[in-house]
């Protein structure tokens, strides 16, 4: 449990995160920061010098938790099955099992909420969020790969496309979540993803 700077710290973080998702980062004041996590000026500066340094802190800490997330999701998903494929749809399904509990219609991507303001924000900041996709590129490639040399695809496919096909599944639905106000509308999206994935790989008759 964080003590003392690093609880003050965490607290900014957490409270700019939390404005962000609902205002945007252009729509995020540090004043309104300062307001939610209850802190003085003086407070927040000594953590971060800039409001671009505190959205720098903000991305490469939600970064290193998508990919905690990512990891510990695949790793169960091989604990539970042998199966390439099998491992792929228990995967997809370990986040509907999440989904299924969203009630929130204000949810979503906190490096989704950051794409229109790319030209506004530092090189680095661009940099985290793509390497933050690439790597969900890689390890859900890796095992889709896995996926295509053990069941032969109906259509021709490419397992790095089909690991953006998951992201991209996955952002979007956060899109009709916010703007239709539906939070069902994550579960049901990447529900069709699986079906997709079982279709696409179950045996020709």
């Amino acid at each position: 449990m964080p003590r003392g700077g690093e609880a003050t710290k965490t607290r900014i973080l957490d409270a700019a995160e939390a404005l962000i998702m609902g205002h945007g980062l252009a729509g995020t004041s540090i004043d309104m920061v300062l307001e939610k996590a209850a802190i003085t000026k003086g407070a927040f500066f000594y953590h971060f010098k800039s409001k671009s340094e505190l959205a720098r802190a903000l991305v490469e800490r939600y970064a290193d938790q998508e990919e905690t997330l990512l990891e510990e999701r695949l790793k169960r998903a091989e604990r539970l099955s042998r199966d390439p494929l099998q491992q792929v749809l228990i995967f997809i399904g370990l986040f509907q099992e999440e989904a299924d509990q969203l009630i929130e219609p204000g949810a979503g991507c906190l490096i989704a909420s950051y794409i229109y303001q790319f030209e506004e924000l530092d090189e680095k900041i661009r940099e985290i969020t793509a390497q933050a996709i690439l790597r969900w590129r890689k390890r859900l490639g890796d095992k889709f790969e896995e996926v295509i040399a053990n069941y032969p695809p109906r259509f021709p496919v490419n397992a790095k496309e089909l690991a953006d096909g998951f992201v991209s599944a996955f952002e979007g639905a956060f899109v009709m979540v916010r703007v239709l106000r539906e939070p069902k509308q994550l579960s049901q999206q990447l529900l069709h993803y699986r079906n997709y994935i079982e279709l696409l790989f179950s045996p020709t008759q």
